[in-house]
């Protein structure tokens, strides 16, 4: 209630709606970060702050930063501009006129490394550097879901899925002078990215199983996969894994250099499904209270900030102040109202609710900016992406 009350004060003389951050909160995610990642790298998720300031201000505070994540060739572009350094791009890119705009700042001798899984996106690459003269820096992604054939365990991403895709990846770009293999990517999706406590409670001690299964497996594959890439390619400088949700475990993989974290400096309302996250909420949004259609329902104005990935429940905002809140099943969040269910009938016309987003960076292409607290004291505003006019994917 404290913090609620620090909040309303902070930022009393607001217009509704608006997004905010709480800076304590921040430094508490950090410092977590800090402890347990102890001695690997880390490489921060650029998608899950969305915020050129913020990014700097994280990485200031970060005792092992490595480096950048980002997603997108533009947001690359758009980072490197404003003195970002050594990012890799997450996810393969073939986007010819966007990656050529990229080739000048490596030319200059910026770090900027493509994700590939197959030859085609090799290909690519090496075509544009050919063209430009320019060696172009590579990372292997590979494939460590679990299929058991009824059962697909993960994210359907990279082709890289058996030892023998990565040998075969291996001959192939023998041929290919004008890119290099400097890492390599093995993201265990099915459990930095699967809540512990799924929306299905019948579903926790299946996906608490599955869990412990694909960690075995994820051991063994990542470990002979890595062997086999720095057997071939000496050049490899680092091997990246994990996210938000596997912090722990990906770190006490000894073939691991570095751990992609992004969500956990925010840490949204999806990653409080997830045991032993020792975190704290950072960001929210508020609406205010417009109408009062029946004395247990109260409409707040816009609200439909909904995460992406398979519909369901968990990727809907949550309110959380007041505590008694729930969304209607039958409306959910409304892209210009949002009505919830007031059990304790406490909200009036004019009233502030809080909610958290389901996801963390996504909810700053809703809003141009973050409003920042220290306590009951409004701090400063941090432009989102979107307040810096940028807009990618």
């Amino acid at each position: 209630m404290d913090k609620v009350n620090d909040a309303l004060k902070a930022y009393a003389n607001l217009k509704r709606p608006f997004a905010c951050i709480d800076m304590e909160a921040v430094d508490w995610n950090i410092e977590m970060v800090n402890r347990l990642t102890v001695d690997k790298k880390i490489r921060i998720a650029t998608k899950s702050v969305r915020s050129v300031e913020l990014l700097r201000y994280i990485a200031e505070q970060l005792t092992n930063h490595g480096g950048w994540m980002t997603y997108d060739c533009e947001e690359t572009q758009f980072l490197l501009e404003r003195g970002f350094d050594d990012l890799l791009i997450g996810y393969p890119q073939l986007e010819k006129a966007a990656i050529v705009l990229l080739i000048p700042y490596i030319a200059n001798g910026a770090k900027v490394i493509f994700m590939v899984d197959s030859e085609e996106q090799v290909g690519l690459l090496h075509r544009i550097g050919e063209a430009f003269d320019v060696k172009i820096e590579i990372c292997l992604d590979i494939n460590l879901s679990t299929d058991y054939k009824l059962l697909y365990f993960g994210t359907q991403r990279s082709s890289l899925k058996k030892l023998d895709d990565v040998r075969e990846l291996i001959q192939k770009l023998q041929v290919y002078s004008f890119v290099e293999v400097v890492g390599v990517m093995g993201y265990e999706a099915q459990i930095a990215g699967v809540a512990d406590i799924p929306a299905a409670k019948w579903q926790k001690p299946i996906i608490r199983a599955l869990k412990l299964h694909s960690e075995k497996k994820v051991d063994l594959y990542r470990k002979a996969a890595v062997h086999e890439i720095r057997k071939a390619f000496p050049a490899v400088r680092f091997v990246n894994g994990g996210g938000s949700g596997s912090i722990e475990f990906t770190c006490r993989a000894e073939e691991v250099s570095e751990v992609t974290i992004g969500s956990a400096f925010y840490f949204p309302a999806l990653f409080s499904r997830y045991n032993n996250a020792p975190f704290e909420p950072a960001t929210f949004f508020a609406l205010r209270v417009t109408r009062k259609p029946d004395a247990q329902i109260a409409v707040c104005h816009g609200g439909g900030y909904v995460a992406s990935g398979a519909p369901g429940i968990d990727k809907s905002p949550v309110p959380v102040w007041p505590k008694h809140l729930t969304l209607l099943a039958n409306e959910g969040a409304g892209e210009v109202q949002t009505p919830v269910y007031d059990k304790e009938k406490s909200l009036s016309i004019g009233d502030t609710v809080f909610f958290r987003h389901a996801k963390a960076g996504e909810l700053c292409e809703q809003f141009n900016e973050l409003h920042a607290r220290r306590g009951d004291r409004y701090v400063k505003t941090f432009k989102t992406y979107r307040g810096d006019g940028a807009c990618f994917l």
